[in-house]
């Protein structure tokens, strides 16, 4: 995701080399028809070829005319049939390299993810349409500030976290602690774990699933991962986490098996009664749930098996024990296989053009793959990157019932989605209260779109130059939605971009492994933004960063409550105010820098139970 510009006509002075190079002399182009694309760009000047005037020739015609009733011998013949062969090769020659340009000209130049759309099967992303903008004010003040800021020095604290004691915090769940009674002797049974959803999703309840095998006193088996119809990826725990180095870092804490004791494996959970799911217990239970209903199970049967196991266990009240090990799990014990961390080395050594030392984050996410060597002389071509997770999926866009600019075509679009993909959503809405799409809106309930998420960087104070991984699947409109994104940021790439067909091929039919490419180029970044900070992706991420960063790894997170009032001033605010009230939004979101009762645990690791402070 490297990133081609907006669709651009050759360069009138090539248009003159190329003519001279054909021995043409004076043509005239024009055409009738305005090209669509002019629409789309601005741009004035395109090749055509309806209808050609050709003036060079010109004086040559009326000599021919002025003779009259001349013979026409062999070699006057040979000379007219030359002639008629070499105007017949230029327009041949003038043919093709118009037809060049323009398929050069319309071929898509975002920093979408190509194969989104290409592999998408739902038109809403890969037909075309004209671009969308919903700030059409904004966007031009945007794009003149960032032009003027074009030769000025940024500000180095755009790259810097800005909780001034970050760097005192150190990485320390894997410490042994005294008053910590490890793992029993004697098991009570085991715990199976079917965990839902996709790759962060999953994490998260590997993690929770080892919490509860301690508080029970239960091995746990590995996880499998349920397969579903959305994600549509058969991969489980080993083909994307390194299952003997999960086991051993663990092992101090908990049992951890592979599979059931022959004697055990063709017991039915679900038969005994042994089985729990949503409808057992709730998500964001509590220990004393667990002790109280699990237990009970567990001691009876020797066997407990979660199914569509997830967010099912609460961050407090617990004990600090318990949270250690979660960070444990989450922060140490989870490693993905070298296949993965071989493709994200290379994914970051192209995003930062060269080899750099690598950080503890590097080394945490992709080890023995990102060489120790330092190149001076590499380095003087690196790259800072800014990795973006933009979430604006056509589920996301659609559940949302939000709007977002397209007007009537957009509403029956997306309201056809709902009615084929969201039955049941549509029938609850019917005994509910409605909300006008502008007060969801107002309420932060809309997913941003790139344009806001670009507005949002320019407003922060990023340049134009600044170098954009972007992460994420299918993005609802494509390129008509990425056209005012890459307007201020033309220099946005994907991991489709960088790395070859045949690198990626191994990936290709697997969601959750693709994501772990997207997971560590996101958490490797100088900086990482995102524009939904409910998204599982985004917590993990950003929990990683803190934990692992040192208090280098800054996270942008969007308060999109505030923001939506920012730009309902669209039409009057001016730049320098709205730089003002973003950085401002901004820096706000990143001073909860210590984690406050309740918070995720993978996202606010900055606690005693998994980080040090040092003074």
């Amino acid at each position: 995701m490297g990133k081609q510009g907006s669709p651009r006509s050759p360069h009138p002075e090539f248009k003159g080399a190329a003519r001279a190079m054909l021995g043409m002399k004076d043509y005239k182009i024009t055409s009738n028809d305005p090209p669509s694309w002019k629409r789309m760009t601005g741009v004035d000047y395109r090749w055509h070829s309806k209808t050609l005037v050709l003036h060079g020739l010109k004086s040559d015609s009326t000599k021919y005319n002025s003779i009259k009733g001349f013979y026409v011998g062999k070699k006057n013949i040979r000379t007219i049939v030359l002639m008629f062969g070499l105007l017949g090769c230029l327009f041949l020659l003038d043919s093709i390299f118009i037809s060049f340009f323009e398929f050069e000209n319309l071929q898509p130049s975002t920093g979408l993810n190509n194969s989104s759309e290409l592999q998408g099967s739902d038109s809403y992303i890969s037909k075309k349409r004209s671009p969308i903008y919903m700030y059409d004010r904004l966007l031009n003040l945007a794009s003149s500030a960032l032009a003027e800021k074009e030769f000025k020095q940024e500000s180095s604290k755009l790259w810097m976290e800005p909780y001034k004691h970050a760097s005192l915090w150190k990485p320390c769940a894997q410490r042994k602690v005294q008053s910590n009674p490890g793992k029993s002797a004697k098991t009570n049974g085991y715990i199976l774990v079917s965990a839902n959803g996709g790759l962060n999703q999953q994490r998260v309840a590997i993690c929770n699933a080892v919490a509860v095998a301690s508080v029970l006193n239960a091995t746990l088996v590995i996880p499998k991962f349920l397969y579903s119809n959305v994600w549509k990826d058969p991969s489980q725990f080993g083909d994307i986490y390194q299952e003997e180095y999960f086991i051993n870092i663990l092992k101090d804490d908990i049992n951890i098996v592979k599979e059931l004791p022959p004697d055990m494996k063709s017991m039915d959970a679900k038969a005994i009664g042994s089985q729990v799911t949503d409808a057992v217990l709730a998500k964001e239970a509590t220990i004393a749930d667990y002790v109280k209903i699990v237990l009970p199970l567990l001691l009876k049967h020797r066997v407990v098996h979660f199914l569509g196991y997830g967010n099912r266990l609460g961050f407090d009240p617990m004990a600090s024990d318990i949270q250690r090990l979660r960070c444990k799990c989450n922060f140490h014990a989870l490693k993905f296989v070298p296949k993965i961390q071989q493709v994200a080395s290379l994914l970051i050594k192209r995003i930062r053009k060269h080899s750099a030392s690598k950080s503890m984050l590097d080394s945490q996410l992709v080890g023995k793959f990102i060489d120790n060597k330092y190149n001076h002389e590499a380095a003087k071509g690196s790259k800072k990157y800014l990795a973006l997770h933009l979430r604006f999926e056509i589920d996301m866009v659609a559940y949302s019932l939000c709007e977002f600019g397209g007007g009537e075509n957009e509403r029956k679009e997306l309201q056809a989605y709902r009615e084929r993909h969201f039955p049941l959503f549509l029938e609850r809405l019917k005994n509910s209260t409605s909300i006008s799409p502008m007060n969801l809106r107002k309420k932060g309930r809309c997913p941003l779109t790139p344009e806001e998420a670009a507005l949002v960087l320019a407003g922060f104070g990023f340049k134009q130059e600044t170098y954009i991984y972007l992460a994420g699947s299918h993005i609802y409109g494509g390129n008509s939605r990425m056209e005012a994104f890459n307007r201020l940021y033309p220099n946005v790439v994907t991991k489709e971009n960088l790395l070859t067909t045949t690198e990626l091929a191994p990936f290709r039919n697997f969601s959750s492994q693709m994501a772990a490419l997207d997971f560590i180029a996101c958490a490797s970044a100088d900086v990482f933004a995102m524009t939904d900070s409910g998204s599982q992706l985004s917590s993990l991420v950003s929990g990683l960063r803190t934990y692992y960063g040192g208090g280098h790894a800054p996270t942008l997170r969007p308060n999109k409550t505030r923001l939506a009032t920012i730009l309902t001033e669209n039409d009057t605010i001016g730049w320098n105010r709205f730089e003002v009230r973003v950085k401002k939004m901004i820096l706000e979101g990143q001073n909860a820098a210590i984690r406050s009762y309740g918070r995720s645990i993978y996202r606010y690791p900055r606690c005693p139970e998994c980080m040090c402070k040092h003074p």
